[in-house]
């Protein structure tokens, strides 16, 4: 999806959330369609309209006067909008994503901006409180994640390096990406392998350079009935019920100690010398691996031991290359 569609999708979104009253169709195209002729922007209002709908958005249309057959309106109601916050089925990833990018991302911020800037300059009443369901409570801070999200908009086969646990070095993998969800804190893709020709589930810390796009657009659909977070909860390593417990160096690794059920202070460390803490961490061991490593030599794995294994054998590999 290019920068302007996704723009301008924002801004029709943005407009039809925080309107109090259903919007005519002359003044969405007044507001965000300036200059079109009428055919031109009725095929690109009905694109954009059908498109955030088979994103999950459920944009309503009603009659503006209940005694008059006119001029239909529009608009998007935050409570039909409101979503879940963990177990999302595609539809509801794909609008958590959206919503959530345009909060973290200069850009789609510049839209939100833009469009209540617009709204307000042309005397609407608009309710900003209709913002608040879409601010993002999961953040997609996986740099991974616009690719595959674009992916999935657009139908598009993804190609990427891809770090599997227990391997020496990562393996190119090609996927036909069917939604994005959040599982045990942590990013999933979920879409069909095609070297494998299965269904298959990748965590989005695990890739490896910059994921890319191949081929053409609507190169597939995705199976219809597909619920990504159940499919997802299936195919995901299973979550370890083993404490994890790091030695950390006094002052460092503040993520990890915020974590912390317990923190036993001024312990012996690898080195036998004093001037570590224990930390008992209140999570499964899934992507503590990842975290361990962006610490360096200031975090060493106690227990469990396959973590450390892990931690240990991505070192080792590091070194090799």
């Amino acid at each position: 999806m290019s920068a302007a569609k996704t723009e301008r999708l924002m801004n029709l979104l943005i407009m039809l959330l925080v309107q109090k009253r259903l919007v005519p169709k002359n003044r969405i195209r007044d507001i965000l369609y300036p200059g079109m002729s009428d055919e031109a922007f009725d095929k690109m209002f009905e694109r954009d309209k059908e498109e955030l709908r088979s994103l999950g958005v459920p944009v309503e249309v009603g009659q503006l006067d209940a005694f008059f057959d006119d001029e239909p309106g529009y608009r998007i109601s935050p409570d039909e909008f409101a979503l879940p916050e963990i177990d999302l089925t595609a539809d509801e990833a794909a609008v958590v994503g959206l919503a959530t990018r345009v909060w973290e991302h200069q850009k789609l911020a510049r839209a939100t901006t833009e469009a209540v800037r617009k709204l307000t300059a042309a005397g609407a009443e608009i309710d900003l409180d209709a913002l608040q369901i879409a601010q993002p409570r999961l953040p997609a801070d996986e740099p991974a994640f616009d690719v595959f999200f674009e992916a999935i908009v657009a139908r598009t086969v993804v190609e990427f390096d891809y770090w599997r646990t227990g391997a020496a070095v990562p393996a190119v993998r090609r996927l036909q990406p069917w939604g994005v969800t959040r599982y045990s804190g942590r990013w999933y893709v979920l879409g069909l392998d095609l070297d494998r020709d299965a269904e298959r589930v990748f965590r989005l810390s695990r890739v490896q350079g910059e994921a890319r796009k191949v081929g053409k657009p609507g190169a597939y659909t995705i199976p219809e009935g597909t619920d990504i977070a159940a499919a997802t909860r299936r195919l995901a390593p299973d979550l370890s019920t083993e404490p994890v417990v790091v030695l950390a160096r006094t002052g460092a690794a503040l993520p990890l100690r915020r974590a912390a059920g317990t923190v036993e202070t001024d312990v012996e460390g690898p080195d036998t010398r004093t001037g570590w803490d224990r930390l008992t961490l209140l999570r499964a061991s899934v992507g503590v691996a990842d975290e361990v490593l962006g610490f360096g030599d200031a975090v060493y794995v106690e227990a469990p031991a396959s973590l450390r294994e892990q931690v240990v054998a991505r070192l080792t590999a590091a070194l090799a290359r």
